[in-house]
């Protein structure tokens, strides 16, 4: 049992042990990320950056020294840019729009090495690239693409993934919340 820490209040508190376990288990048992890691930058794209799960993997991943593009509503930019994402992107640009390809490139003009799909709707089509793509709403048809992806050649790779709340990385992220490192935010 964690208890709440006095700088979480109670209305925070309530979807953290949830959405900070998500993002933290899915960037670091998915993507390998360490957050101590001083080596080379991955580049990852979080789709819902400004979510209950995309807030906290967006912070995360940039303590990880990821180099990180997010997704979000217009409305939304400054409170993800307040976050330290490198790179924002209004969220239509996976709806289908003519551009979505080039704007699915990372900084360097390549595939992300990830991407951590946090919403729905958004078909397996749009990623296209040759990133491992991480989907915490996988559909019954994203089950289907991932089955197949398996025993076919494809560099495409999706990854579905549920969370189970481990006490200990509850205790790790409670902890980054008291030293300042992670915030925890309710919006409505």
């Amino acid at each position: 049992m964690v208890g709440r820490p006095p700088e979480v209040s109670a209305a925070e508190a309530a979807g953290f042990p949830i959405a900070a376990c998500t993002a933290y288990g899915s960037l670091t048992r998915v993507a390998g990320l360490m957050l101590s890691e001083n080596g080379k930058t991955k580049t990852i794209l979080v789709t819902a950056g400004s979510s209950g799960v995309g807030h906290y993997a967006v912070q995360l991943a940039e303590l990880g020294n990821m180099h990180v593009t997010a997704t979000c509503m217009a409305c939304n930019l400054d409170f993800i840019k307040g976050l330290g994402v490198d790179k924002v992107l209004d969220y239509r640009v996976l709806s289908g729009a003519p551009t979505y390809g080039a704007a699915l490139r990372s900084p360097s003009g390549k595939k992300y090495d990830f991407m951590l799909h946090c919403t729905s709707g958004i078909p397996w089509s749009t990623f296209c690239l040759e990133s491992k793509v991480i989907d915490l709403t996988p559909s019954p048809r994203a089950m289907w693409f991932f089955a197949v992806k398996k025993v076919t050649p494809s560099k495409k790779q999706l990854v579905p993934y549920v969370e189970t709340t481990e006490a200990d990385n509850l205790e790790f992220l409670v902890k980054l919340v008291q030293e300042g490192k992670l915030k925890a935010v309710v919006r409505i």
